[in-house]
């Protein structure tokens, strides 16, 4: 093939001596628009991974690139005048320029055609020039390939909201180094890392409000490096900070990181009677914010991957789809874990009142792709600090077995089972399923045991099958389960109450999902009129009268709740149920007191919660489950989540239960693991209220995780729990914990073998969980 790369960065150098390499008779073209020694960065970082496969797709350069690599294994951080170190990251640095010069030099050696000093403007030019029959676009972020093929690619660009400025300097740090500085406007923070022998990467970050609230959108260049050196001068040991971006003027060289995701990653040429493709690779496809470190990875793993579909695959669009297959998904999971970073380093003013031990614990695992034993892996000593000074200054314990208090209330442990809809009701009444089902997760371990959502009406039920709370016959069946578990277990029990509004009168779960029945529907009642699908029926918009009914039920089922012993309450006002109907604009269609702003759509829902507290008993804890993202263009965001929590918090809400989406069936939630914890998490830092996380938490690890790091007080698990009755008590063995002196002792037998065989796992997994 007649091959022609447009870039001469890391991603096109590499593809072409690994298509040069693979067939000396195919001819490799270079494009690049700098001369052969210009670079306007300063190190990148690799992992000992991405250097493995480095060397088994070409071992010469990756010795050479193996001899320039500055190792370190320990993180710094500082902040509030202390500095905290922890070991074992494994980091390895090299100089942009060196790493192109590898390349550029291998690149010769096996006969690929380095073309610099050229500007490609026109990219069909070009592939005629040269013949090509495959066009490698890594002409980076600013990629005008993929704009001029944007319908094709379709790329999404979010342009994130801090300035950084890339700089270097002669002080050598021998670890790779978080400082934060506060100033009368906000925070900035630096990320320095030595990447050769004499000179250090320093990149200084802050919001855009920050930024400019100190003038540097005006200032000159050097101005603007003289503020940094200041601003970090007891970091830099009297060393200046350096800029290799002559070429900018003023505050040009302090840019907002865009982070680029493209829908497709190869477009097709029509030139002249050829049809030649057009494949995305490196930033021109994607990036991945600096903060994890992964935009070289990325470059050099999509030439990688290429290469070997080529190589395996003898139909060119058959390869060039298994390429885009497989790379889109690994790409993906480096760019949720990205986002995730990039919104913490965003936010440092959000973190800045945890102490610094957790401050570091938050910021170390950032990206939520680095668990709790992981850090354990890597320096056991560090965290086993940590956990002691976690659990008070006593014994180290697992931050998932810590108790915890509300109101007169004290879990045993930071793990709930999170309500889950059975739909075995008869006519509301809980059976001896519920019985058993609730039973043998309150002796699993568990600190609570939530109930299912529990209508207070007939009408409110999701399903027939759903339970009820509104005559002494359902009470009377709560009352036998909840002494049970006060009797059998030192679990708690939680009842969830809630109303199905617009999602009601549907089949059981294991018919026709949230499809109404086939017959003897009952009429549904909503903010608004306003259907959840297509399918589903229109629900009545409530009346004053409506509502006043509707608020009285959920206190006459609030005190029967009271007398049925239940230790926690919780309202249900997220998932497109009848309260979230009020709270969320995308089913709020409401022009009276009850619709329009925000303040004015949780009037009703703070009025039923206002109303169930003051009967609920006052040592007994209450809390609300929203939906802080509706996942849906005009829906809820992040923002709104802080204004519901805010709301009920002053109206005396103990916990906020955090879930998202299933308001509509428009929502597209973005899905990874414990997605939804960064929603608990910001309001737990931005109004100092206690939160549950939920979704996707799957075992242990996590949950020790979201405690450790402050993101959530409680974790609320479901799917495993019904796997397994006994998950808690299981991962709390799994992970080498101590059990408490409560679990049932037919557990316990099992705990042994049960730490043999994780140790036979960990002995086959050490390697690739250091990963």
């Amino acid at each position: 093939m007649n091959i022609l790369c447009l870039g001469g960065g890391p991603a096109g150098l590499y593809f072409a001596l690994l298509m040069q390499r693979q067939s000396p008779a195919h001819r490799v073209t270079v494009l690049e628009r700098n001369r052969a020694g210009d670079t306007f960065g300063w190190g990148v970082v690799l992992s000992d991974q991405t250097l493995e496969n480095l060397r088994a797709a070409d071992a010469p350069s990756a010795e050479r690139i193996g001899e320039q690599f500055h190792h370190w294994d320990d993180i710094e951080v500082f902040f509030k005048g202390r500095s905290l170190r922890s070991g074992g990251h494994g980091f390895c640095g090299i100089g942009r320029k060196r790493l192109l010069d590898i390349l550029q030099a291998r690149c010769m050696e096996l006969g690929v055609q380095l073309v610099f000093e050229t500007e490609v403007r026109d990219d069909q030019q070009a592939a005629r020039q040269y013949a090509a029959d495959l066009v490698v676009a890594c002409d980076g972020l600013n990629s005008r390939v993929r704009q001029r093929y944007a319908e094709t690619f379709r790329p999404d660009v979010d342009l994130r909201t801090c300035r950084f400025v890339w700089l270097g300097t002669r002080k050598r740090f021998d670890a790779f180094t978080f400082a934060f500085a506060q100033t009368e406007h906000g925070w900035f923070q630096a990320h320095a890392y030595q990447f050769d022998g004499e000179t250090s990467t320093f990149i200084v970050e802050t919001p855009e409000a920050v930024w400019q609230a100190h003038g540097l959108d005006r200032m000159a260049q050097e101005e603007g490096i003289a503020f940094c050196e200041r601003l970090f001068a007891r970091y830099l040991d009297g060393e200046k900070l350096i800029s290799n971006a002559a070429h900018l003027r003023g505050s040009a060289i302090w840019i907002r990181f865009p982070r680029v995701v493209c829908a497709r990653w190869v477009h097709r040429l029509g030139l002249d009677d050829r049809s030649v493709p057009v494949v995305l690779m490196g930033d021109a496809a994607h990036t991945a914010h600096f903060s994890i470190g992964s935009g070289t990875k990325l470059a050099l793993e999509d030439a990688i991957d290429l290469a070997g579909a080529l190589a395996t695959e003898p139909d060119l669009d058959a390869a060039l789809a298994a390429f885009e297959a497989r790379r889109s998904v690994e790409v993906l999971k480096i760019q949720n874990a990205a986002r995730n970073s990039t919104e913490w380093f965003e936010n440092v003013a959000r973190y800045s009142g945890l102490p610094t031990e957790q401050f570091m614990y938050s910021l170390l695992t950032r990206s939520q792709r680095i668990g709790h034993e992981n850090l354990r892996l890597r320096d056991a000593h560090w965290l086993g600090a940590y956990e002691r000074w976690l659990a008070g200054g006593t014994e180290a314990r697992l931050p998932m077995l810590l108790p915890l208090t509300v109101r007169g209330l004290t879990l045993k442990n930071r793990i709930l089972v999170s309500p889950m809809a059975t739909y075995s009701a008869v006519d509301g009444v809980p059976q001896d399923f519920h019985l058993v089902h609730l039973g043998a997760r309150a002796l699993g371990g568990a600190a609570m045991v939530f109930v299912e959502m529990t209508s207070p009406t007939p009408e409110g039920r999701i399903t027939p099958g759903c339970p009820g709370l509104w005559n002494a016959a359902q009470q009377q069946a709560f009352a036998r389960i909840v002494d049970f578990v006060h009797a059998s277990s030192s679990a708690a029990i939680g009842l969830q109450l809630g109303h199905s509004g617009p999602k009601g009168s549907t089949q059981r779960g294991w018919e026709t999902v949230d499809a109404p029945l086939p017959a003897d529907n009952w009429p549904l009642l909503s903010a608004s009129a306003v259907p959840y699908g297509p399918d589903n029926q229109v629900p009545q918009a409530m009346t004053r009268a409506d509502m006043d009914a509707l608020r009285d039920a959920f206190v006459a089922a609030t005190e029967r709740a009271a007398a049925a012993g239940f230790d926690w309450l919780e309202l249900h006002c997220a998932h497109g149920y009848l309260l979230s109907s009020f709270i969320t604009p995308l089913t709020n269609r409401r022009s009276d007191a009850y619709g329009g702003p925000l303040e004015n759509r949780l009037r009703y829902p703070l009025e039923v919660f206002t109303a169930m507290r003051a009967v609920w008993p006052a040592e007994r804890p209450m809390s609300v489950r929203i939906s802080a993202h509706d996942w849906a263009p005009g829906g809820h965001t992040g923002d709104d989540a802080v204004a519901v929590a805010r709301a009920f918090q002053a109206a005396g809400c103990d916990v906020i239960d955090v879930s998202s989406g299933q308001t509509t069936r428009a929502a597209r939630p973005v899905y990874g693991r414990m997605y939804q914890t960064p929603f608990a998490d910001r309001i737990r830092q931005e109004l100092g209220i206690r939160t549950i996380a939920v979704g996707a938490i799957t075992d242990g690890d996590q949950a020790n995780g979201i405690i450790a790091a402050g993101r959530a007080d409680l974790c609320a698990v479901a799917r495993p729990h019904l796997a397994d009755p006994a998950w808690t008590l299981h991962e709390a063995a799994r992970l080498q914990a101590a059990p408490q002196p409560d679990w049932p002792l037919p557990y316990l037998a099992g705990r042994d073998q049960l730490l043999r065989e994780l140790a036979r796992q960990r002995a086959a997994t050490d390697e690739a969980d250091r990963h």
